[in-house]
C-alpha cells in the first residue's frame, strides 16, 4: 500500500505541504498571478521540482468547466513581429498551463476575422488574443458578439477590449534621437503599411520627433514590411540622395535597403546611416550589422496571458498594457560625412 501511495502522481496540496503555504499560493503560482512575492514563488517552484508536480489539465478542465484553450487570431504570419509575438504568447500560455489554438489568415479583412473568431469560439475557446494590428480588427470585433475575454496584442482596444503592445512610437522616437545626436539634419523614414498600427505608430514618432527637432517631415516612403520593397524603395532613394539618414519601419525593409545601397555604390553608414525596427536574430550579421529598435516579444506574450489570466479570474479589464523598446546601437549609423 505504502509503495501505491509513494508512485502516485504528486497532486497541488503535495506541494503546498511541502513548500507551506495554502493550496490556493500554489494555484497562483503556477497560473502567473502577479500578486505573489518572489520569495513564496520561489519555495512553490522548488516544491514543484522536488515533487514533480504536473498540473493534470484534463481534469481541472472538468472542474472549471473550461477548455483550458486560448485561442489565437494571426496575420502576416511571414513576418518576425507577428511569428514571435505568437511563440511569446504560446509559451506564457504553456507556463499558465492552457493550450493554444491558431487561426491563421491571410488578409485582415472584417469577414476573415469573424470567420476565424467563430471557429475558435466553436472550438470552446476560454479567451481569445488577437495579433491582428490593422485598423479595420477593432471595427471587425466590434460587430460581434463575444462572451469570452479578448485581448488585442499590437493594437488599443479602444476601451471594449483589454491590449497589449509595445510603444512603437517611443521606439520610433529612440531611432530618430539617435540619429538626430550623431549630426543628422535631413532623416528619411521608409513605413510599414499606413493601415497597420505599427507601421502608422512609427510614422508618427518619427515625425514627432523631426518636428520637435526642428526638422523637415517631409520624405516618407510606405513600403510593405518585405526585404522586396526594401529594395524598390532602396533604389530610389540611391539614385535621389535626398538624405543622410533613414529610418526602417522593421528589419526586413532594411535588409533590401542595404542591398539596393551596395548596388549603387553607396556606403552604409559613411554615406548614409540605416536603422531598422525589431531587431530580428540575423540582424548583427547584416552588413553592416544593423543599428535597430528591439522588441521584447517573450515579454508581451507574457504579459497579454497575466491580462487575460486576469479577466478570466474574473479581474476587471486591465486597459492597455505598454512594454517599452531598447535601441540595439551597432555599425549601421554614424556621424554625416
Amino acid at each position: 500500500m505504502g509503495n501505491t501511495i509513494d508512485r502516485r502522481q504528486p497532486r497541488l496540496e503535495d506541494v503546498a505541504a511541502r513548500a507551506k503555504v495554502s493550496h490556493q499560493t500554489v494555484s497562483r503560482v503556477i497560473n502567473n498571478h502577479p500578486n505573489v512575492s518572489s520569495a513564496t514563488r520561489e519555495k512553490v517552484e522548488a516544491a514543484i521540482a522536488e515533487l514533480g508536480y504536473r498540473r493534470n489539465t484534463a481534469a481541472r478542465s472538468l472542474v472549471t468547466r473550461r477548455s483550458q484553450t486560448i485561442g489565437v487570431l494571426a496575420a502576416e504570419m511571414g513576418q518576425y513581429g507577428p511569428a514571435n509575438t505568437l511563440l511569446g504568447v504560446q509559451q506564457a500560455a504553456r507556463e499558465a498551463g492552457y493550450f493554444v489554438s491558431i487561426e491563421a489568415i491571410k488578409e485582415a479583412g472584417a469577414g476573415a476575422i469573424s470567420d476565424a473568431v467563430r471557429h475558435l469560439t466553436d472550438q470552446g475557446a476560454d479567451g481569445i488574443i488577437v495579433i491582428v494590428p490593422h485598423d479595420g480588427t477593432v471595427r471587425a470585433l466590434e460587430g460581434l458578439t463575444l462572451d469570452v475575454p479578448v485581448i488585442l496584442v499590437g493594437a488599443a482596444g479602444g476601451g471594449l477590449f483589454s491590449g497589449a503592445l509595445v510603444d512603437q512610437k517611443l521606439g520610433a522616437r529612440l531611432a530618430v534621437s539617435h540619429l538626430i545626436d550623431l549630426g543628422h539634419r535631413r532623416i528619411g523614414h521608409v513605413s510599414g503599411p499606413q493601415d497597420w498600427v505599427d507601421g502608422r505608430s512609427r510614422a508618427e514618432g518619427w515625425s514627432e520627433r523631426l518636428r520637435e527637432a526642428g526638422l523637415a517631415d517631409d520624405l516618407l516612403i510606405e513600403g510593405d514590411w518585405s526585404a522586396g520593397s526594401g529594395y524598390r524603395i532602396g533604389r530610389q532613394l540611391a539614385a535621389e540622395r535626398t538624405a543622410t539618414a533613414l529610418f526602417v519601419g522593421n528589419d526586413q525593409m532594411a535588409l533590401g535597403l542595404l542591398r539596393a545601397f551596395s548596388e549603387a555604390g553607396l556606403r552604409v553608414p559613411d554615406d548614409v546611416s540605416v536603422v531598422g525596427f525589431d531587431d530580428q536574430p540575423e540582424s548583427g550579421y547584416f552588413t553592416p550589422p544593423l543599428t535597430t529598435v528591439r522588441q521584447d516579444f517573450e515579454e508581451l506574450g507574457r504579459r497579454c496571458m497575466g491580462v487575460m489570466l486576469s479577466a478570466l479570474e474574473g479581474g476587471a479589464g486591465a486597459g492597455t498594457i505598454m512594454v517599452e523598446p531598447e535601441l540595439v546601437v551597432r555599425s549601421s549609423t554614424s556621424a554625416p560625412a
